[in-house]
């Protein structure tokens, strides 16, 4: 059974830092969790994006209950609720959409677990609210940036956010993003660089996540 929503929201205003991540290869996928995990992050969002998605989510799973048990794991781009459905039944800890879709949060209402929808637009973020969305998901950040947050903020003062993309692994852009009032951020790429992973240098990603993490615990 899933954590409850409440609970998984309380982890993400806790950690600050979301780590996004895909890997074909089912030990980088582990690696990668475990670098993080040991680096201070205790939210992870793994991505439906490739072929052996199900399967490395699976393996995660297994590790984490066995060596990091105060880690939540959970499922991002999720884009019907059949897949949704699908992760519940893996023992997804959370489900995160690119897009704001009523079967999905329907799904995670009935499963009770936490449900954070892809929004870009004010109309789409009411539609998330009008789905008892406490949590959304502001995408691409790259395009809206801190300004969108500082814009809406006021129109849903109860609707707690998270951008994800274009966040930047610096004191400064993280700065900008927590000013504006997002709860935590999503970061892909940026924090999880390939240089890095394809050298299977864990040891550089673990301390480029301990210093990232910093600049959020700085800011609380």
């Amino acid at each position: 059974m899933a954590p409850q929503p409440s609970t998984i929201i309380a982890a993400f205003e806790r950690s600050g830092i979301i780590p996004v991540f895909y890997h074909d290869d089912e030990a980088v996928c582990i690696e990668v969790m475990q670098a993080c995990y040991e680096g201070g992050i205790r939210v992870f969002e793994f991505t439906n994006r490739g072929e052996h998605a199900s399967r490395n989510f699976a393996a995660m799973r297994d590790k984490k209950l066995v060596s990091m048990p105060d880690m939540y794991l959970g499922i991002g781009t999720i884009k019907n609720a059949a897949d949704a459905a699908t992760f519940v039944g893996q023992g997804a800890d959370f489900i995160v959409s690119p897009i704001t879709d009523a079967e999905i949060g329907e799904c995670c209402k009935k499963e009770n677990i936490l449900w954070i929808p892809g929004c870009m637009t004010p109309s789409e973020i009411a539609v998330a609210e009008k789905l008892d969305s406490p949590l959304v998901k502001l995408f691409p950040g790259n395009i809206l940036g801190p300004g969108f947050v500082k814009s809406i903020k006021p129109l849903f003062p109860n609707t707690k956010f998270m951008p994800t993309g274009g966040v930047e692994p610096t004191k400064e852009s993280i700065a900008s993003w927590f000013e504006a009032g997002v709860v935590c951020v999503g970061m892909g790429s940026n924090l999880l660089s390939k240089q890095v992973i394809d050298s299977k240098d864990w040891s550089a990603l673990k301390a480029k996540v301990v210093q990232t993490f910093a600049f959020v615990k700085a800011l609380h």
